[in-house]
This record gives C-alpha cells, sequence and structure tokens, in this order.
C-alpha cells in the first residue's frame, strides 16, 4: 500500500456511499466452503502482541479519513458510478468466502470505494475496508476476473492479518519485546496500536506474505466464479507496467516470473472451485 495521491480535478460529486447490507446478508446466507485448496499455512502467533480491534478500529478511522480528503477534492466516486458498482459486484462475491480464513471478519463492516487517481493501487485495510485507484481499472484495463484477483489478494491480506503481523514485529522490534511479553501483559504496545492507522498506507508486506495473498485470493475469486487463469494475465499485465511511474501498487507488490510461475502451478487446485461457482450461477 502506497500514500494516498489523489486526482486534484474531477467532476465527480461530494457523495460517499458504503457497502453495507447486500454484502452482510450474503455473507450470512452462504454456505461454508469445503477445506482450503491452497496451503498457506498458518497466520503468526506474534500477531497477537497487536490487538485486533485496536488495529480494525484504527485502520477504520484512517480509511475515514482518507475518504474526507478525497471527498475534499472531488475524487471519490458516487455510488452509481458505474466501475464502483462493478467493484462492489466483486465484493459481494468475494466476501461470503471470508469467514473460513479469518472468524473476526463475520462482523466487519465491509467497504468498498474508487478513488480518482492516475495511481496504479488497491488495498484492504484491516476490517475489510477496500479502495481501488482509477489508475488500477484503467492503465492495466483489467476484465473483471483480473480485478477479482486483485480484491481477492487485497482481501486476503486483511483476512490472514498481515499488517497486524507486520506491525507486531516492527513494535516488538523496537520496544525490546518478545512473544513472551504476551505472557506479561502488552504494556504500552497494545495502547501503540491505536496509532498505528498512519502506518496502514505505507506498509509493505513480505515475500511470504504476497505469496500467501496470492494464493487465497486465487481462491476466494475462483470461489466467487472468477477465473483463476486471470491470475496469471494480472501478473503479466503488472509485468508490462513495471516501468509505469503511476505503479505504486508494483512498489508493494513486486512481479517477476516467480510470482508468475507459484500461481500457475495453483491454478490447477482451484479450478474445480471455479467450475462448481460457474455451474451454480
Amino acid at each position: 500500500m502506497c500514500q494516498l495521491c489523489l486526482a486534484k480535478s474531477s467532476i465527480w460529486g461530494e457523495r460517499r456511499s458504503f457497502l453495507r447490507g447486500s454484502v452482510a446478508a450474503a455473507a450470512a446466507g452462504a454456505v461454508l466452503p469445503a477445506a482450503a485448496q491452497v496451503d498457506v499455512g498458518k497466520s503468526s502467533a506474534i500477531r497477537k502482541l497487536v490487538p485486533a480491534e485496536t488495529l480494525e478500529r484504527a485502520a477504520t478511522q484512517q480509511y475515514a479519513q482518507m475518504l474526507e480528503q478525497a471527498r475534499s477534492k472531488g475524487a471519490l466516486a458516487p455510488a452509481d458510478h458505474p466501475q464502483l458498482q462493478r467493484l462492489r459486484t466483486i465484493a459481494r462475491k468475494l466476501i461470503p468466502y471470508a469467514a473460513p480464513w479469518n472468524e473476526r471478519s463475520r462482523a466487519w463492516r465491509w467497504e468498498v470505494n474508487l478513488i480518482g487517481s492516475k495511481q496504479i493501487n488497491a488495498f484492504c485495510m484491516p476490517g475489510g475496508k477496500i479502495a481501488f485507484f482509477t489508475g488500477i481499472l484503467d492503465q492495466l484495463k483489467l476484465s473483471d476476473d483480473e480485478a477479482a484477483m486483485i480484491m481477492g489478494h487485497e482481501m486476503a491480506h486483511a483476512l490472514r492479518e498481515h499488517a497486524r503481523e507486520r506491525l507486531a514485529k516492527s513494535q516488538a522490534t523496537s520496544m525490546g519485546l518478545s512473544i513472551g511479553a504476551q505472557l506479561l501483559g502488552l504494556g504500552d504496545l497494545g495502547n501503540m496500536a491505536a496509532n498505528l492507522g498512519t502506518q496502514l498506507l505505507s506498509l509493505k508486506f513480505s515475500r511470504d506474505d504476497e505469496t500467501d495473498a496470492d494464493l487465497v485470493g486465487l481462491e476466494l475469486a475462483a470461489r466467487g466464479a472468477y477465473d483463476p487463469d486471470a491470475s496469471v494475465s494480472l501478473w503479466k499485465k503488472m509485468t508490462q507496467a513495471t516501468g509505469n511511474t503511476g505503479a505504486s501498487f508494483l512498489s508493494t507488490h513486486p512481479s517477476g516470473p516467480e510470482r508468475i510461475s507459484e500461481l500457475e502451478r495453483n491454478v490447477p487446485k482451484v479450478q474445480s472451485l471455479y467450475d462448481a461457482a460457474r455451474r451454480g450461477g
């Protein structure tokens, strides 16, 4: 994720909208999927050094500030914007399959918003706060399947609590703490988490985090009836966009042949999920 860079002018109005009832209803009525088809292992225990509730609250505040900044510059898409409607449709198809990856997500108030900017970027903050920049849709000319792969990837970062883990590690290191501190009480670390929201837009994940998000996102998208092969075509487009100075997404999500090869190896694992989702309409 990167620091916000908003377009200075836009014809968009100042209307803010949230992804609320329809997604909640879909999630509530979803049948839990079968066991995961991709293998990503368990989440790191060190993330527990940062309270999930505190971080999600901080993310919600930071997200609201970001939307307000976008609105003040006329860069926040209204609810009837075609691209935003397209993104919210994708989200409605993926969110029902989130809970098996993180039980906390059942209570998340998911939001999807679109910001006018030439940057190639998108993210999902802890607690299910999703934002896409118009640049990633327009400059890469994404199909719905490819956009679903990006959304699934970003949702996976939140579901697997990668931000929580990164922040826990950095804060524990700076404070000289260890996992053992959990047994003695969090001390200032828990309070510090409340001030971490400003770091969430510039956080860089590890290579393992990225692989994790790629695979979980691939499965989420396949279960939502989006073509798994689009994960490969997406990252080929990303590779071609590497030289684009507006490709902020690539500064935190580096592309490369290894990434594409890993996805190619995992596409067959979720193909049956995609086929079943297509048959089910």
